[in-house]
């Protein structure tokens, strides 16, 4: 990789990182393509992010941050279209990349990194054309999420999963999140391991952190009673937090069967606040707040919008627990977050979740997603503050590992690998 500002063409078709995470199909890739553009710009990359135009009244590009470019490419009707929609419109979206780029100085670019497998069929033409590396980061697995279906969920369709095989045969270099992603695209996608580096996503520890000096018991019980006072929660009561979108792989229901197992064992019944929006089906909102009128629990259940990222923060410290119940997860960004706050976790043991939370020290694991292991889970921590205390320092100590600046250098060293492996390939061919 060229030391003098390295140039990289980023790609995330399907949802853009002006975009509200917490909703249709903005989440965590979200928050992860734009910590890592912002991380390499830091170190003296210039990253132009492609993403769809779905508004006809937005500029061409809009200035992320400094060093950090975002470009709407018009591709299809100007207005959200569903991700089952988008692979009619990659011809289109190609074509306006390409277009954008032609009239530009040659080699004006040293890598393409697609995200999801959407922007790789899309990375593949862009590095051949400009004879560049792709790197890819898959970000989510269709084979993977086809193996935890939540009861009535729709599978991933064929086409997606030959996508994704062709885009991990096209890319130089791939990157995961956690080994456990690494071995999946190893194991089921035939991976060359070479190609694979695992670099962890980063937190933005300015942002996501106790809000106290004292990370001790005391501080920690102080700032979470400050944090109430901003986001309105009553200083007395036990709170659980669940963030991200509500849709059947996020798996907010097993929170509100759980809270219905824990008032039939006569305990006292939490406060669940759900921060975000459908995903997909535009119903779910309604369902979830009539499966917790149908189950009893409708009095302890609030359902609000995504908030915006320091208001997010707020929430976490606000928070008894920080509840991930996901069906699957190739990292868990919202853990991590959580854990950085100084808020204990306790989620699925499942995907990058059982990397990113330390079962027994920064939060807990539990086993399936049955409501009744769920409810014990929870009433045992939240009955038990002092456990939940060393948790909480546990959290904050394992998460301050986590920093963009750090993932940042290591994308740059994958850079560097698959640049090198590209010229491999032409030496090959020419001999």
């Amino acid at each position: 990789m060229p030391q003098d500002q390295p140039r990289i063409a980023m790609l995330s078709v399907h949802t853009s990182p002006l975009d509200q995470p917490g909703t249709g199909d903005a989440g965590g890739m979200n928050v992860y393509v734009t910590g890592l553009a912002q991380a390499l710009a830091g170190r003296g990359a210039r990253v132009e992010i492609f993403t769809r135009a779905t508004d006809s009244t937005l500029p061409d590009a809009v200035e992320l941050s400094e060093g950090v470019l975002v470009r709407h490419i018009p591709a299809g009707p100007y207005e959200r279209l569903d991700k089952a929609e988008l692979p009619g419109q990659l011809c289109a979206f190609t074509a306006g990349l390409l277009r954008t780029e032609a009239g530009r100085a040659p080699a004006r670019y040293d890598v393409v990194h697609s995200h999801y497998w959407l922007s790789g069929q899309v990375g593949q033409a862009a590095a051949d054309r400009w004879q560049v590396p792709l790197v890819h980061t898959m970000h989510t697995l269709a084979k993977v999420k086809n193996a935890a279906l939540a009861p009535g969920d729709s599978p991933e369709p064929l086409g997606r999963v030959i996508g994704e095989g062709q885009v991990v045969a096209a890319s130089h270099a791939l990157v995961a999140s956690t080994a456990k992603e690494a071995a999946d695209l190893v194991e089921m996608y035939d991976a060359d391991p070479a190609s694979v580096h695992v670099v962890a996503p980063g937190i933005d520890l300015d942002l996501f952190n106790p809000g106290t000096a004292d990370v001790g018991p005391a501080g920690l019980a102080s700032a979470q009673d400050r944090a109430r006072g901003v986001v309105g929660l009553p200083a007395g009561e036990q709170v659980i937090l669940f963030a991200g979108r509500i849709q059947p792989l996020k798996a907010p229901d097993v929170l509100v069967r759980a809270l219905a197992a824990i008032s039939a064992r006569g305990l006292p019944v939490p406060l669940l606040v759900v921060l975000g929006g459908p995903s997909g089906d535009p119903r779910a909102v309604g369902e979830l707040h009539a499966l917790a009128a149908r189950l009893g629990v409708a009095d302890r259940v609030r359902i609000r919008p995504p908030v915006e990222r320091a208001a997010l923060a707020q929430w976490y410290r606000a928070s008894d627990l920080v509840a991930v119940p996901s069906r699957t997860e190739s990292f868990g960004l919202v853990a991590a977050e959580a854990q950085a706050c100084g808020t204990p976790v306790v989620a699925a043991g499942v995907g990058g979740l059982r990397t990113v939370v330390v079962d027994g020290v920064s939060g807990i694991l539990v086993r399936g997603h049955g409501a009744r292991g769920w409810a014990r889970a929870l009433s045992d921590l939240l009955a038990d503050p002092d456990r939940r205390a060393l948790l909480g320092m546990g959290a904050y100590r394992h998460a301050r590992r986590l920093s963009w600046d750090v993932a940042g250098a290591a994308v740059l060293k994958v850079y560097d690998v698959a640049q090198e492996r590209l010229r491999a390939e032409g030496r090959s061919a020419a001999g």
